[in-house]
């Protein structure tokens, strides 16, 4: 179980990568990039960025991409706007949970749906 002070990095990081990535990032080049989830390691040296992308499937396959790009960057806007001993290594990873969870709720609102009334009539000879 992390700690406390690993529970408040990983949301101040969170809350902080969220910020930057829409000022700084167009919308044009990646769609809009929201920022998910951190993982930071205990040491708080290297945190895992999960980010999700609304936009085309192009824009989605050029998001993770343009974040690598502008890691450096972001990583040293992130080291004045959070203060620690060292700024942790960022590395980003395509998050693509809420467009499963919307593919199942999709498919589970076809199951609730009531059958179609011309596929179970029965047919008169």
């Amino acid at each position: 179980m992390p700690s406390i002070r690993v529970e408040r990095v990983r949301e101040l990081l969170k809350r902080e990568l969220g910020e930057i990535i829409r000022r700084e990032l167009p919308l044009s080049k990646a769609g809009m990039i929201i920022v998910n989830d951190v993982d930071v390691t205990k040491d708080l040296q290297l945190a895992t960025v999960y980010a999700g992308v609304i936009g085309t499937a192009q824009q989605r396959k050029d998001a993770i991409s343009l974040l690598e790009q502008h890691r450096k960057h972001i990583q040293c806007m992130v080291g004045r706007a959070v203060v620690l001993r060292y700024t942790p290594q960022l590395r980003f990873v395509l998050d693509d949970s809420i467009e499963r969870g919307n593919r199942v709720l999709k498919i589970l609102e076809e199951l609730e749906a009531p059958p179609s009334t011309h596929e179970n009539s029965p047919k008169d000879h």
